[in-house]
């Protein structure tokens, strides 16, 4: 895929801040990316398993995937919960 556009680059840079208010992420999303919220992570999720972007933020790479595994593992949960019921 090559090297990292400046985007990509600025989004994991991005992801690496701490977000402490509801609905500051977002916001900040609108006004830095242009882009909704839904875009962004839609972006964000495709360029995580991308090997480049782990090559230049590996911290940030490797926290995010470990997020969306728990999140997956999770829904696997629950929907093994109301199958049972």
């Amino acid at each position: 895929m090559g090297e990292l556009s400046e985007v990509e680059q600025a989004m994991l840079r991005f992801e690496s801040q701490y977000w402490r208010l509801a609905g500051a992420k977002e916001r900040a999303i609108r006004e830095t990316f242009d882009v909704t919220s839904t875009e962004y992570y839609l972006h964000l999720a495709r360029l995580i398993d991308r090997p480049e972007a782990m090559a230049a933020h590996p911290m940030t790479v490797k926290k995010l995937l470990n997020e969306r595994d728990s999140r997956a593992r999770s829904r696997a949960r629950r929907q093994r919960v109301d199958v049972n019921r």
